[in-house]
C-alpha cells in the first residue's frame, strides 16, 4: 500500500511532470527546479513508496508497471487540488464576479492583447501569467489555473497537449530571425546564412521548450557545430549580443536593442508555430472567438509596425500575417 502519509503534493506533481515530459531534465525545468534536486527528489519518492517508478535511458524516463499504478493515482489528487485552488480563486472574487486568466509565451503582440481586451470587457478583472514555456503554460489550462494561453510550438518538437486542451492556430509557421552585434561582418546583410554564424556562441534560455534541441539540429542539417550558451537574463544575453559575444534566435516581431540588429535566416531554418489554447468549454465560443481576434490584431499591429519583419513579409507575398 501506498504510505501517503510521507508524500506530499508537490512529491505528486514531480512525478506526474516526468511522466508527462518522458525526461527528468524537461520536467526540473518546468518545474523550476535543477535536474539534480529533481533527481534527488525523486530517489527519496522511490525509497519512501519501495520500488523503481521510472526507467532511464538514452531515450528518456519511462514509468514501470509500479510508477503507472502510482500515477494513476496521483493524478486525480493532483487535480483535485488544482479543483480546490480555483474554487478558493473563485469565492475570492466574489459570487458572480467576471474574471478572465490569460496566459501567454513573451511576446510583442501581449500588450497590444491586453489593451484590446481591456477596451472590450472593462467591467472583466484580467490577469496575465507570463511564461518561457509553452508546456507549462498548458498544463496551467488543464489544471483550471488559467482559461486560455497564448503558445508555440517549434516545428519538429510537438508540445505535450493534456486531454480537453485545444488549440486554434493564429501562426502556422513563423520564422525565427537572428539578433546580432551591429559591427558583426553579416549585420549589414538582408538575410543571413546559418554558415555566416557558424563561429559564433548561440545563446539559448535552457527554460525554453526544445529551443536548444531545435537549433542543434537546425545546424547539423547545415553541416555545423554550433556553441550554446544558456542564459536565463534577457538583460544579460541582449549585452552579450550588443558586445558580439554571441547571436541570438528571436521572434520575426523583436526590436532590436541598442548596439544590435535582427535579421532574417536565409531558408528560415527555425520555424514556431502560433496558437491560442484553450480548455474544451471553459469559455463560450463566442468569447473564443473574440479574444482570437483581439489576438491576431494585436500580432498584426507589431508584425506591421516591424519595419525587418514587414520586409520579409513583403518577400513571401504577406500571406501569412494573418488578417484583423
Amino acid at each position: 500500500m501506498l504510505p501517503a502519509v510521507e508524500l506530499e503534493v508537490r512529491h505528486l506533481r514531480a512525478l506526474c511532470a516526468i511522466a508527462d515530459t518522458g525526461s527528468v531534465r524537461k520536467a526540473a525545468v518546468q518545474l523550476g527546479m535543477t535536474q539534480p534536486s529533481l533527481t534527488t527528489q525523486l530517489r527519496r519518492i522511490e525509497s519512501t513508496i519501495g520500488g523503481l517508478l521510472f526507467t532511464r535511458g538514452q531515450h528518456g524516463s519511462h514509468p514501470t508497471p509500479l510508477g503507472h499504478s502510482v500515477l494513476t493515482r496521483a493524478r486525480p489528487i493532483i487535480a483535485e487540488m488544482a479543483a480546490l485552488v480555483a474554487a478558493a480563486r473563485d469565492a475570492a472574487v466574489g459570487v458572480g464576479g467576471l474574471r478572465l486568466r490569460i496566459g501567454s509565451i513573451g511576446s510583442r503582440a501581449v500588450t497590444g492583447w491586453l489593451r484590446r481586451i481591456h477596451q472590450r470587457l472593462p467591467d472583466t478583472d484580467t490577469t496575465i501569467h507570463i511564461e518561457v514555456s509553452s508546456n507549462t503554460l498548458l498544463q496551467l489550462l488543464a489544471t483550471n489555473q488559467l482559461d486560455v494561453a497564448f503558445v508555440h510550438e517549434t516545428a519538429g518538437f510537438p508540445l505535450h497537449v493534456p486531454e480537453g486542451v485545444e488549440r486554434r492556430v493564429l501562426i502556422a509557421s513563423e520564422p525565427r530571425f537572428v539578433a546580432l552585434s551591429a559591427g558583426h561582418a553579416a549585420a549589414g546583410r538582408p538575410v543571413v546564412r546559418l554558415a555566416e554564424l557558424a563561429n559564433d556562441a548561440w545563446i539559448v534560455d535552457p527554460t525554453a521548450d526544445d529551443e536548444a534541441t531545435a537549433l542543434r539540429r537546425a545546424f547539423m542539417a547545415a553541416g555545423l557545430d554550433p556553441r550554446l550558451v544558456h542564459v536565463r537574463d534577457n538583460t544579460t544575453a541582449a549585452e552579450l549580443v550588443a558586445v558580439g559575444e554571441a547571436v541570438r534566435p528571436c521572434p520575426p516581431t523583436a526590436e532590436p536593442v541598442p548596439g544590435t540588429v535582427v535579421r532574417p535566416l536565409c531558408g528560415d531554418p527555425l520555424t514556431t508555430q502560433l496558437s491560442l489554447a484553450s480548455r474544451h468549454g471553459s469559455l463560450p465560443l463566442c468569447e473564443l472567438d473574440a479574444l482570437f481576434t483581439d489576438l491576431t490584431s494585436a500580432y498584426a499591429e507589431v508584425a506591421r509596425a516591424n519595419a525587418t519583419y514587414r520586409a520579409w513579409l513583403d518577400r513571401k507575398g504577406g500571406l501569412l500575417l494573418p488578417s484583423p
